[in-house]
């Protein structure tokens, strides 16, 4: 079993800077892609509206989202790509004070329909 986690955050309103966010995901460095998977992401994804940005994670039962998500940045390299990236970045309005990306909640779930009786 896994669960999964949608969450957002914005870019600056600046079309180069969001053309160049997207150039950079072509490429990402290879030590923040290493730190992702050592953490046992089984999937990403991130998507982009306008500024908006969506991600997508799967990651194992045992995965403790703050704790686990965290370690990413342990490694200097994956830190480094972390910092760089917030340069395009910026919280969204209903983001927490401690979050970056913001958790969504989930209100509907295609395998979970029809609901058991």
């Amino acid at each position: 079993m896994s669960k999964s986690y949608a969450m957002a955050l914005d870019l600056k309103d600046d079309e180069k800077l969001i053309q160049e966010y997207i150039e950079y995901h072509k490429a990402v460095w290879p030590e923040a892609l290493d730190s992702l998977s050592s953490l046992g992401i089984e999937k990403m994804k991130i998507f982009l509206m306008g500024r908006r940005l969506f991600m997508y994670l799967e990651v194992p039962d045992e995965f403790d989202f703050p704790t686990d998500f965290a370690r990413y940045i342990e490694v200097p390299r994956a830190k480094e790509w972390d910092e760089f990236m917030r340069g395009f970045q910026e919280k969204v309005p209903s983001a927490k004070p401690d979050e970056w990306w913001a958790q969504m909640e989930q209100v509907w779930d295609l395998r979970d329909w029809p609901p058991e009786s």
